[in-house]
């Protein structure tokens, strides 16, 4: 007994790649051993395999048995050591997964997957995104990006995927494949009282970022506007005044009742009617031509790029690289995009 509890022992300390090929070997030698000794019993190498398989894992359907003495003392060999083994295995096998899981709760398996959307900073307006784009996009992928100990989402999540660390550390968005990312949402830090300071971090994580990964998209959260002109050196695409668009729209909202409704249905997927971007159509030659195709598909045409004065300008020709942005439900988007 002291002999078997030292060799289970001996086992539990072996490293892992070590201790699978020494399984593997010892469930190869069984099966040809107990093949040579009984060839007639069992027929074949597979069907002996399929026995020391049944021995080891204490299944032991009966269909194949060894019927000579030294068949039957080598099947008690493989008992007394095969099932520890196996036995020792699975439990690896078990708290590799444990370890796993644990890791990428706190944030410490990194991403490999591509065309995924970062968002750095949790926080409410963090939560609300990232619920608007796994109900905009059945597709995309979500790393978020934060200090936090653990996953602040549900992490088992099979779209979303947690990183802890700095993110103005150049290791932390390397460990998110910020390279091979879609798009990037930097939130500005709630923890910080100070709207300079917070601009500030908000500053130095999109220069971190527009110097790792200059071809993503990067959206930034600014809470004062007079800090804008400072951001324009780190070459960001779009920004976010947190402080000033709340504002404008509870004035919009008290001088136009109800306008907040049409601003909430046009920036989120929960109602009918939403914003979609789409391409220019071959057989459009005019934005006239644009405006009319789609009215008659239950869209409305409002924009190219940002310029929103498409309703002055209908007998103008389409540019071949113009992005146009429509008003119309799901279906009727769908609809237009295969069209196209």
């Amino acid at each position: 007994m002291h002999i078997l509890l030292k060799l289970g022992l001996n086992l539990l300390k072996m490293k892992n790649l070590t201790l699978l090929l020494t399984t593997v070997i010892f469930i190869l030698f069984c099966t040809f051993f107990m093949y040579f000794l009984e060839p007639t019993t069992f027929e074949s190498p597979l069907n002996t395999f399929y026995f020391v398989m049944t021995t080891f894992s204490t299944v032991g359907y009966g269909d194949y048995s060894p019927i000579s003495m030294a068949g039957k003392l080598f099947a008690v060999f493989m008992y007394l050591f095969g099932i520890g083994l196996l036995g020792v295995v699975i439990g690896k096998i078990v708290e590799a997964f444990t370890i796993f899981r644990q890791k990428r709760e706190a944030g410490k398996v990194n991403y490999q997957k591509e065309n995924h959307v970062m968002i750095i900073g949790w926080s409410k307006k963090s939560e609300f995104a990232v619920e608007e784009i796994l109900d905009s996009d059945p597709n995309v992928e979500i790393v978020i990006i934060d200090t936090l100990e653990k996953a602040p989402v549900d992490y088992t999540h099979s779209r979303i995927h947690y990183i802890q660390g700095d993110p103005t550390e150049e290791e932390t968005l390397r460990n998110a494949n910020i390279q091979k990312a879609r798009s990037v949402i930097i939130f500005a830090d709630d923890n910080i009282q100070d709207p300079s300071l917070r601009d500030a971090k908000t500053l130095l994580v999109s220069i971190t970022v527009e110097r790792l990964a200059p071809a993503v998209h990067t959206t930034v959260e600014v809470m004062t506007e007079s800090h804008v002109s400072n951001f324009s050196h780190s070459k960001v695409d779009e920004f976010i005044l947190s402080q000033e668009t709340i504002s404008r729209l509870a004035v919009r909202s008290a001088l136009y009742k109800g306008v907040s409704q049409v601003y909430s249905q046009l920036i989120s997927r929960q109602h009918g009617e939403d914003l979609y971007k789409i391409a220019k159509k071959k057989t459009w030659v005019t934005y006239h031509d644009a405006f009319q195709d789609l009215l008659k598909q239950g869209a409305t045409l409002i924009a190219d790029r940002d310029n929103l004065d498409i309703n002055r300008r209908l007998q103008e020709n389409i540019p071949d690289n113009a992005v146009l942005y429509i008003i119309c439900n799901k279906e009727s988007y769908q609809m237009i995009k295969d069209a196209l």
